[in-house]
């Protein structure tokens, strides 16, 4: 008999058929008359009630069924009258796949987070990881079908690149060399001309500057794939393997580009709360018991769009009046988490778009603003069209911006940093040919998962995650 998914078998109003249904056994229950099993195969949150008859089963079969044992059932679909569930399975027959020891990790109830990323390779059968993994495979395409109904190109930027896009440095190195014996010159420098391209090349940290390619030829593009940072960060926020989305759009403005970014966040949360009702109960109950309620509210607002220098004089007043942030927040930081939540949380209580940050602290190819800044009365330094969204419980979750269209003026900034330009003539030359006006950000899919999920630790929103001295499977 074919299979039927357990999430179609739920929705089946069709009692009295014949059914057959595969998947992990939940829970065991035995009394002497009858068997309990929960069966559940990863396509709902949901279980399907196999109800089996002692006295048509060897005992000692049912003996070997325990939780995490993989079975096939086939039996006749019934209304089920316990509470909680609308149809089971008189189950007929049942051949086991895989049978599950005693010493299955995720067997027990209860377990920390902590406890099962030791057993990142099982956990996936869990409810949580279940409904994680299933609102992230919606969330990858609500991007996708936001970004077609745009009209943006899909646009596969490279993986292994000469370009480390912001000049960051902390790029995990690609090479087939033999590390014991590296071909050094007179400077000590490693030689890169014998290496499979050349020339010393990485794992990209953003697609952004090829984007920008792709954007100044087809007018839109979205990039959405893997992105790396070899930073040596062990916080909830941080992965050494991440996801990116990345749209670059050829004239766009500052106004164009948060509206942008404002409707295709509201797009996936919308997307989440429409497809994922289950599982985001789910996670309503036994994570974060605010978490509906935090995504209906990001959809019903209008975001505050709300210029850096303005941002800086409320978190000033706030200081004033008494409250206490760890870190300082004058002209000129690089806000933290702590300022970027106070600002959502309390203070607006909407998501913000914080705009025209000072250029010290953003990369050099953002567009500078026409006008210096007045903060606390008193005209500051030169400023550029950056976007960042902040959100509740997250802070930061997209980082955006006009980028420079003028050779000149890019250039003027990358000599004044000091950023080492081997390899990025290439971009350059879009600046020298036909160079035109646009915009783009990027989003950590990653983050927007935590906000979406109500997750804490960004290490569970990923199947696999790679952190330091983290790289297993």
């Amino acid at each position: 008999m074919k299979r039927t998914k357990i999430v179609d078998v739920l929705r089946c109003t069709d009692f009295g058929s014949q059914v057959c249904v595969k998947g992990w056994v939940r829970t065991h229950r035995s009394s002497k008359a009858v068997d309990f099993i929960a069966l559940n195969d990863g396509s709902t949150i949901k279980n399907v009630q196999l109800v089996c008859d002692a006295d048509k089963f060897d005992t000692e079969l049912l003996k070997q069924i325990t939780t995490g044992a993989c079975l096939c059932a086939t039996g006749t679909l019934v209304e089920s009258q316990g509470k909680g569930q609308t149809s089971e399975i008189l189950c007929e027959n049942i051949e086991i796949y895989g049978l599950c020891g005693s010493d299955y990790p995720m067997q027990k109830k209860g377990q920390t987070f902590e406890y099962m990323r030791q057993y990142a390779h099982l956990r996936l059968r869990t409810n949580t990881f279940g409904a994680v993994m299933r609102i992230r495979h919606n969330m990858a395409m609500a991007i996708h079908t936001f970004f077609h109904q745009k009209g943006y190109f899909y646009f596969h930027t490279p993986i292994i690149t000469a370009s480390d896009c912001e000049g960051a440095g902390q790029m995990f190195q690609v090479t087939t060399k033999n590390l014991y014996d590296l071909k050094k010159d007179e400077n000590g420098n490693i030689i890169y001309n014998d290496d499979f391209f050349g020339k010393q090349t990485s794992l990209t940290v953003s697609g952004q500057l090829e984007g920008e390619l792709g954007a100044t030829a087809l007018g839109g593009i979205y990039t959405f794939g893997p992105t790396f940072r070899a930073e040596n960060s062990n916080t909830p926020r941080h992965l050494a393997e991440f996801w990116m989305i990345e749209p670059e759009v050829a004239f766009m403005d500052l106004e164009e580009l948060m509206d942008l970014e404002e409707e295709f966040i509201k797009f996936c949360v919308q997307w989440a709360l429409d497809n994922c009702q289950e599982d985001l109960a789910f996670l309503n109950q036994m994570i974060d018991k605010g978490l509906i309620e935090r995504l209906q509210s990001v959809v019903n607002a209008e975001f505050i769009r709300l210029p850096y220098a303005k941002g800086i004089e409320i978190l000033q007043e706030a200081i004033k009046n008494g409250r206490k942030f760890e870190f300082p927040c004058n002209w000129g930081d690089d806000l933290a988490s702590e300022h970027e939540r106070y600002l959502v949380e309390e203070y607006f209580k909407k998501p913000v778009i914080m705009t025209n940050y000072p250029k010290e602290i953003k990369a050099f190819y953002m567009k500078i603003d026409a006008e210096k800044p007045v903060c606390m009365g008193k005209e500051m330094e030169e400023t550029v069209q950056g976007t960042d969204v902040l959100f509740p419980q997250i802070g930061e979750i997209i980082g955006g911006s006009v980028r420079e269209e003028s050779y000149d003026k890019l250039m003027g900034e990358i000599e004044r940093r000091n950023i080492p330009m081997k390899d990025m003539e290439w971009y350059l030359d879009t600046r020298k040919y036909g160079s035109c006006p646009h915009a783009g950000f990027g989003l950590g899919f990653e983050r927007l998962l935590l906000f979406v999920t109500g997750m804490q630790n960004i290490r569970d929103v990923i199947p696999f995650p790679r952190t330091p001295n983290n790289a297993e499977f």
